[in-house]
């Protein structure tokens, strides 16, 4: 039963190869860098290995693989972050019947004597700020990555996105020992930097706990230009980050990106497993080999991300989970073609 309670229960020691047969990448040898060897280019679907190589490289060769995947997804600029003529005040106009009275501009109809209407300027430069999540639980994988990686990609992914015709992005960074704010700029170079910093960002020690809601809070007060809030997280733990999360909902479109890898929702048979919370530095071993425990873990993840989707519901959050053991482009692509098809995608408008 502890194994399922906070981030403990998937968590595993990547000592002992919970596959059975040592084929995760946890156990690879890294490659030399300048050694001709290239660090996660293979066609396994994965992203960079980020500890494995320089991060220029790594990043550079991340975004050609996104552009040559997402490119044509996004055609044209965006109509608006809202539905409707805008938020921006614009010039005044004369009121022609019809006009709605609630726009009237009273102080340039008090001047000139004749009844006059402010227009307004839809809002076109979007302004994204992603909430990263690298906890201490995401510093395991068993599948083509580990969690963190895939959680950087998908932030990269983000960038491409939304990082186009004036827009800016910005980050807010938790490790549980410290967070790192980077302000909203504009432009590929700024991104870049953005992202390098976020490659750099040192992991967690044993023993801290992430705070996704006082990382999420941080974005409300005070509060910003209404835009884009992407939070990148496994969700792990306490659901405290429900309650900030409707609140930034209120104001700003969300996207959440559930990072999961298969040993959180499944054992496999190989006996004895120890594992360890990375966050707590508490160590439990797990019969594995026990078919009636196999299927109470299973039940109990699966109940567990069924309630992280229902939260992400309630706060009015789009869900996109990316696994470490899927092709996590195709899960971007799919997600993006289905939002633009539904016509409400943030990223996309």
């Amino acid at each position: 039963m502890i194994l399922r309670r906070g981030r403990s229960r998937a968590s595993a020691d990547p000592a002992p190869p919970v596959d059975g047969g040592g084929t995760g990448t946890a156990t690879a040898a890294a490659p030399t860098p300048g050694s001709g060897v290239d660090p996660g280019a293979g066609d396994d679907g994965g992203p960079p290995h980020f500890g494995e190589g320089p991060a220029d490289v790594l990043l550079q060769r991340l975004e050609l693989t996104v552009r040559r995947r997402l490119d044509g997804l996004l055609q044209g600029d965006h109509l608006g972050l809202v539905p409707g003529s805008g938020s921006e005040a614009g010039d005044s106009r004369t009121y022609h019947p019809g006009d709605d009275v609630r726009r009237m501009d009273w102080p340039v109809t008090a001047r000139t004597q004749v009844p006059h209407v402010r227009e307004t300027v839809a809002d076109r430069e979007l302004e994204t700020w992603a909430v990263v999540d690298l906890s201490a639980s995401l510093d395991f994988g068993t599948g083509l990555c580990d969690k963190r990686d895939l959680a950087i990609a998908g932030l990269a992914a983000v960038s491409h996105l939304t990082v186009r015709g004036g827009n800016r992005l910005g980050a807010v960074v938790t490790t549980g020992e410290r967070v790192d704010r980077y302000p909203a700029q504009a432009g590929r170079l700024a991104a870049d930097r953005l992202l390098r910093a976020v490659v750099a960002t040192p992991r967690a020690g044993t023993g801290r706990r992430g705070d996704l809601a006082a990382a999420l809070e941080t974005l409300r007060r005070p509060p910003r230009r209404r835009g884009l809030v992407v939070v990148v997280s496994d969700f792990l733990g306490d659901a405290d980050w429900e309650r900030p999360l409707r609140g930034l909902g209120a104001r700003h479109e969300l996207l959440a990106i559930e990072v999961v890898d298969p040993r959180e929702l499944e054992l496999p048979d190989v006996g004895l497993l120890t594992v360890v919370d990375p966050e707590s530095g508490q160590t439990l071993e797990v019969p594995t080999g026990d078919a009636e425990f196999r299927a109470r873990f299973a039940a109990g993840a699966a109940e567990q991300r069924r309630a992280v989707a229902a939260g992400l519901r309630r706060a009015g959050a789009g869900h996109l989970q990316l696994r470490t053991d899927r092709d996590w482009l195709m899960d971007v692509v799919r997600f993006v073609a289905d939002r633009r098809r539904a016509g409400s995608g943030g990223a996309s408008r």
